[in-house]
């Protein structure tokens, strides 16, 4: 009986590994700038340093690991991530509807960032589906969240791509656009966003669809590092620039922001490798 290859299981999960990181790495960066500037007024607010930096260490021991089957250390270490940014979340909302307006868009530019705790969760949603997938290797069917595991894997990082395009959005928003540049994480994302969901729902024989959104993803992991090179001049044109990085990176463009369109993107990437594999599967009982 033919079952998906668990060579590609595996590097589908290896790769969520290196997304779930990124964004691990964006969120413990973030959260250090912007609790540092609240000056670490609640005790709480060393939790998502903690939180993060144990879902990249987790998501650099994921990545060299071949084994086809889920850590009983990773598993919780995302588990517990994914639910330490939910009540971050809940935290930042809390933050931003006590002050006078409620979520006015005053509070929601300059309150506790919504989108910050929300790729905390994304970092551990992405490492627990990679264990997801490699419990599921070798299976006739491989299924995450009661769907096909191509399909899974596509709808999250389809929905997570959406999500942080609002963050971004935002404070670009915010920022006037004031460099065409800006409008980018505003229209990549959420194209490749809805070509991935397009590859996921659709016919597996629409070859050009698929060409198209792996294309676009590409373009958005790209567009995710280059947009840390745009933010490092953004804080270079500030009064002082590098010079006085204390206050410049505080008060200008997020530097670690950018990198978690790069880290869905590779999410992205890996359900179409999935996804292909699904293909196969269809077309051999076609075939039988």
């Amino acid at each position: 009986m033919f079952s998906p290859s668990e060579g590609t299981m595996v590097d589908a999960a290896r790769t969520l590994n290196r997304g779930a990181g990124l964004l691990a790495t964006s969120v413990a960066l973030d959260s250090a700038l912007e609790h540092y500037r609240g000056d670490f007024q609640n005790r709480a607010m060393y939790t998502p340093l903690a939180a993060s930096t144990l879902s990249l260490l987790a998501s650099g021991q994921g990545q060299q690991d071949p084994d086809a089957f889920a850590s009983k250390v990773r598993d919780p270490i995302y588990v517990l991530t994914g639910l330490i940014g939910l009540i971050g979340a809940g935290f930042h909302l809390y933050n931003v509807t006590k002050r006078p307006g409620g979520m006015s868009w005053s509070n929601l530019f300059y309150a506790a960032p919504l989108g910050a705790p929300a790729a905390l969760v994304l970092s551990g949603l992405l490492g627990y589906y990679s264990e997801q997938l490699r419990n599921t290797s070798g299976d006739a069917e491989p299924r995450v969240m009661g769907l096909p595991a191509g399909k899974s894997v596509a709808l999250m990082a389809a929905a997570g791509l959406l999500g942080t395009t609002a963050e971004a959005g935002l404070l670009h928003f915010r920022g006037s656009f004031q460099n065409p540049a800006m409008y980018l994480p505003v229209t990549a994302p959420p194209l490749a966003a809805a070509l991935l969901a397009a590859s996921a729902l659709t016919s597996p024989r629409r070859k050009r669809l698929r060409w198209t959104s792996r294309l676009v993803l590409r373009f958005t992991a790209f567009m995710g590092f280059a947009g840390a090179g745009f933010h490092a001049l953004g804080i270079a044109r500030n009064n002082g620039g590098w010079r006085n990085w204390r206050q410049n990176l505080q008060a200008g463009p997020p530097l670690p922001a950018p990198p978690s369109f790069t880290g869905l993107a590779l999410a992205g990437l890996a359900a179409h490798s999935l996804l292909d594999e699904e293909k196969e599967l269809a077309q051999y009982r076609w075939w039988k």
